[in-house]
């Protein structure tokens, strides 16, 4: 009995894994195959829909051969809680049913080797999934079994299937009661590009990879192509649509299309987008005409961060927000007056900058709201400004949220061709498709698309075009930013963290180095004079630094290194410092006495004059009052004579630099090839001080050499 007993639990055991998909074993084996999505059809299942079709590629990415690796597809039951939608975002492991029967991929696959994956399923027989309206979860399930391992889950994609009506059936959802719902759409670079922008000068991009999210195949002109497409086809959607527009990337493009360079190792060269940002800037303004616009922080920068680089002093942060200008004359529409859009949660100092610089009005998740109001705006206790709600579940679906641990289920916004596929399952889902009647929904949604969002121009409108299917099903409803912004907070609360991610802040050694090279500039504007023939203002000349610091603290760098983040700022002053120098002497300079003045020729390029400190290194042998400040004249040369003084005969060499009153380092050091063969006044005094010092010892010892003879004669005597 017990043999038998033993026996039946052995088969158990093994059986387990592959009656349930494979689930026990999938965390030790890990997610040793990648699934790669590239069709999924439909994306919403109405009651015309007769088969549902998805394709892809399934590659090994682990380091042993997978045998029998096998796909099917599983559907889970009908959602009614946004915790069940969260857990098919993170992966977890939900109860589902099998919606095909395991098809085989390849006999094995080799690592590094791939295999084709192609699934259609007849919706319209005898299965009952997808009978009633509603958000369900659906998953592409590959198993295998890898060399020395069992039977596994070895990937998996989940994904929100919306079901407006059971396939064959012409009753389906209901709109009555559907909230209204308005749509942004950032457009933001990857990362902010600029090299450097000095005053005066042309612009440098650190890489010309702006010039490619531009370009006909680019992430930047899909977005513009596919809204382009999609506004003119559905005035409905046109409707609700407001453009997040950031000012940075409009006069970064803005500059391309007049000439720019390249930064490289070897030096600088012309970048290949000119024509290419006046195309893109082109077709951005005829899809800005006549529609919403709403601004993002300049460079989309952090704006909690901004405030810690210049502690007590709002500036930075109102120049962050001060974007309308920029945006009207680059982009030719007006954004709505006094409303941000910036990510993460705003601290107190910020909140009051952003008052001064007249924001009225921060769109931000509605999980950082306190109470969280149903679509309805918040005025932030302790301040002026009012907080409209993004839907944090819409959000969260299209942006990605952490993955349960030892899951090997990505969810649908990581696959590129199917990336808003969740994002219109949770829209559907906070429309009420498919909750119990009485279940408190929204009034209002305002859907947050990720501020990068990459994905493809057929996948980007794939997606509007059926947000715009929902406006016109009567899922949603359409409504412009004004309008909804018109009606004014509902209540008052606080904005508090809401959980969010600490990966997710800025480097605080960028905030460090950043808040060193503001104060290296403000010592550079101090020391600076108007010039009465240029008329240019010292703090124009250090702007570029200012925006370098907004860049620096761009959303865009989190989980890069903190090097590249402060690149720009270190450059721009870099840029300022090279135009002030000490130039090479030609030939080595004879000091014909001990007090002769060094002459030193001074060049200064900036269309300001400045002031500047002179100092000595390496200076063994010469001496030089580097206390006194210089008044050297903008965009020109002066020779000025250093007084120093020689130390000692010979000859020697000298390296003289330049610097701020405030000690800031202005161009680089030059080196001085000196000769003297005279003394300086100290050498000559220390010379005869021990001279005179030598004389008194040699006579004191000559003394007592006569007395002590003279003793000794006395001693005979």
């Amino acid at each position: 009995m017990k043999r038998f007993a033993a026996a039946f639990l052995s088969v158990l055991f093994l059986a387990v894994p592959a009656l349930a998909g494979a689930t026990v074993a999938q965390a030790e084996e890990g997610a040793r195959l990648r699934v790669e999505l590239n069709e999924l059809n439909p994306r919403v299942i109405t009651g015309s829909t007769t088969t549902l079709t998805v394709s892809g590629t399934v590659t090994n990415t682990g380091d042993r051969k997978v045998n029998r690796p096998q796909v099917r597809l599983q559907v889970g039951e009908r959602q009614t809680t946004s915790r069940g939608i969260g857990d098919v975002l993170s992966g977890a492991v939900i109860k589902d049913a099998p919606l095909t029967d395991f098809t085989s991929l390849a006999d094995a696959l080799e690592p590094g080797q791939s295999a084709p994956l192609n699934i259609t399923v007849n919706l319209t027989g005898s299965k009952a999934a997808f009978a009633r309206p509603g958000v369900y979860p659906l998953l592409v399930n590959v198993n295998g079994t890898p060399e020395f391992g069992g039977p596994a889950r070895l990937g998996a994609v989940s994904m929100l299937m919306p079901v407006l009506a059971g396939p064959g059936k012409t009753t389906g959802h209901s709109s009555a009661g559907a909230p209204s719902m308005t749509l942004l759409w950032p457009l933001t670079s990857s990362v902010p590009p600029v090299y450097a922008a000095p005053y005066g000068q042309p612009l440098v991009l650190r890489d010309d990879k702006l010039a490619d999210e531009i370009g006909p195949d680019g992430r930047l002109n899909a977005l513009v192509t596919a809204a382009t497409t999609a506004v003119q086809g559905d005035s409905s959607l046109a409707k609700s649509m407001c453009f997040a527009l950031d000012p940075d990337l409009l006069a970064t493009v803005d500059s391309m299309s007049r000439g720019y360079q390249v930064h490289t190792e070897n030096g600088n060269i012309d970048g290949k987008g000119v024509q290419t940002a006046k195309t893109w800037l082109t077709s951005l303004r005829s899809l800005l005409t006549g529609r919403c616009a709403v601004a993002l922080p300049f460079a989309d920068a952090d704006l909690n961060t901004v405030s810690r680089i210049r502690p007590g002093d709002p500036i930075l942060v109102a120049q962050a927000a001060a974007a309308a200008a920029t945006i009207q004359q680059l982009a030719g529409v007006t954004p709505q007056t006094g409303v941000l859009w910036p990510d993460g949660t705003l601290n107190e100092s910020v909140l009051t900058a952003l008052t001064q610089a007249g924001v009225k009005t921060v769109l931000t998740d509605a999980a950082k709201l306190a109470p969280a109001g149903a679509g309805g705006g918040v005025t932030v206790q302790g301040s002026t400004v009012w907080a409209q709600p993004t839907d944090s579940l819409i959000s969260a679906a299209m942006t990605g949220v952490p993955s349960v641990p030892d899951s090997v289920t990505v969810a649908a916004n990581t696959e590129r061709a199917i990336a808003g596929q969740n994002g219109l399952g949770a829209l559907a889902f906070r429309a009420g498709l498919g909750l119990p009647a009485g279940q408190e929904r929204p009034n209002h949604l305002l859907v947050a698309p990720p501020r990068r969002w990459d994905a493809p121009a057929a996948e980007l409108t794939t997606y509007l075009q059926q947000v715009g299917d929902f406006l016109n099903a009567g899922v949603v409803t359409a409504a412009s930013l004004p309008s909804l912004l018109s009606a004014g907070p509902a209540s008052s609360g606080a904005v508090g963290d809401g959980g969010q991610d600490p990966g997710a802040a800025i480097d605080p050694a960028v905030v460090s180095t950043l808040a060193k090279l503001d104060d290296q500039a403000t010592g550079m504007a101090s020391a600076m004079q108007l010039d009465p023939t240029k008329r240019v203002k010292p703090e124009d000349v250090v702007a570029p630094v200012r925006l370098a610091e907004l860049r620096g603290a761009s959303t865009g760098w989190r989980g890069l290194p903190a090097d590249a983040a402060t690149m720009n700022a270190q450059a721009e002053i870099g840029a300022i410092s090279d135009r002030v120098s000490v130039q090479q002497p030609r030939q080595t300079i004879a000091l014909a006495s001990g007090n002769s003045p060094l002459p030193v020729y001074v060049v200064n390029d900036l269309p300001v004059g400045i002031n500047a400190r002179f100092t000595l290194n390496n200076n063994i042998g010469l001496r030089a009052d580097d206390r006194k400040e210089v008044s050297f004249p903008a965009g020109g040369g002066r020779q000025y004579f250093l007084p120093v003084e020689a130390l000692r005969a010979g000859r020697f060499s000298v390296d003289v630099s330049l610097s701020t009153p405030t000690g800031t380092p202005l161009g680089s050091s030059a080196r001085f090839e000196l000769t003297s063969t005279e003394y300086g006044a100290i050498t000559i005094i220390a010379t005869v001080a021990a001279g005179v010092a030598l004389l008194l010892l040699a006579s004191r010892r000559i003394y007592r050499r006569v007395k002590d003879a003279r003793t000794g004669r006395d001693l005979v005597d």
